[in-house]
């Protein structure tokens, strides 16, 4: 992505971009650059055109492509949402011999294009192709950390895994959260945990990690307490996000429990976790948990998320739910 960007920044341009991939965030913000970056405001009247895939057909894209420029050095044409377009593979011929003056920025989000195809190895040999793939949660929290680094802050390890948890894989509303806080932050400055907590609305006593914390020592007292706090501030704790969070928990504790005799930084990396308090968090859980017990919490998680979607639950409401499932992991 960076080379595009650069190469783009240096006015060197390609006449057709494939943007392709499960991850919008990464293909929104190329497009984004072409769109408002090639063609100053007077050479976007004649030169530039957006299409949607949805209402366009490929022949209107190829005439599209096809015009010169009007008192500019090329045109611009953006397809979005090309995955709707029922007859894109009809833009071949074009795309065999594409218009060296028209700059074809072609965006197909939410999947890959099959590139294995006659037409995905076309564009493979004729675009700049760039696959935006999809972030795994477990590698949210890195990113975050990268990221955050990449623009001149240092961030704490529970800032990071706060921003990651709770915001989660959604990078659009994750660099919306991670702009305000660098608002606050001046470059060179630390993130820390109480400063997400207070932007993004986290309460410090109450939240996910303090749950996590408290079933890892089976404090009792404590998690129950959170669950009753969780209980009643649902918009701030929705079950979906709790029950997602203690899935990737406890599979890292099982993780933890078959790895006992590895070594902290080793089993931090097996479980994506590279802070060595965290990692005995694991251990303790681990001690805690037999691998029984754990399959178990699995189930009971799957259970409580199919309540939470209102699957075999007709009496209680969602709220409800969290303490009788703390309850069940602890019992």
């Amino acid at each position: 992505m960076q080379k595009i960007l650069s190469d783009l920044k240096a006015g060197q341009y390609a006449p057709i971009y494939l943007f392709h991939g499960e991850e919008a965030y990464f293909i929104d913000q190329l497009s984004a650059y072409i769109e408002n970056h090639i063609l100053n405001e007077g050479e976007k009247a004649f030169n530039q055109m957006i299409m949607y895939g949805k209402e366009t057909q490929a022949q209107q894209v190829v005439d599209a492509c096809s015009q010169f420029p009007m008192m500019a050095s090329h045109r611009v044409i953006i397809l979005k949402e090309a995955q709707e377009m029922r007859d894109l593979k009809k833009m071949e011929k074009y795309i065999q011999n594409p218009s060296p003056s028209t700059i074809l920025c072609i965006c197909h989000k939410h999947k890959k294009l099959d590139t294995r195809s006659a037409f995905g190895k076309l564009l493979k040999s004729k675009a700049v192709v760039f696959e935006s793939a999809k972030i795994y949660d477990n590698k949210v929290p890195a990113y975050v950390d990268q990221f955050i680094k990449s623009k001149k802050r240092v961030p704490t390890p529970l800032a990071s895994k706060l921003i990651a948890e709770y915001i989660g894989a959604d990078l659009s509303t994750l660099h919306n959260e991670l702009e305000k806080l660098f608002l606050v932050v001046p470059e060179g400055g630390s993130i820390t945990d109480e400063q997400v907590q207070k932007q993004i609305g986290i309460s410090k006593e109450y939240n996910v990690f303090e749950l996590q914390s408290a079933l890892a020592s089976k404090n009792v007292l404590k998690a129950f307490r959170i669950a009753r706090y969780f209980q009643a501030n649902p918009k701030k704790n929705p079950m979906i996000m709790v029950v997602s969070t203690l899935y990737r928990f406890f599979s890292k504790v099982w993780i933890v429990s078959q790895n006992q005799g590895t070594p902290d930084q080793a089993l931090g990396k097996m479980i994506g976790v590279y802070n060595s308090f965290f990692v005995k968090e694991y251990r303790l859980a681990a001690k805690h948990y037999h691998p029984l017990k754990i399959e178990e919490i699995f189930s009971i998680l799957k259970e409580y998320d199919l309540k939470s979607k209102g699957v075999n639950n007709r009496s209680y409401p969602e709220n409800t739910l969290v303490v009788e499932l703390v309850g069940k992991i602890l019992a």
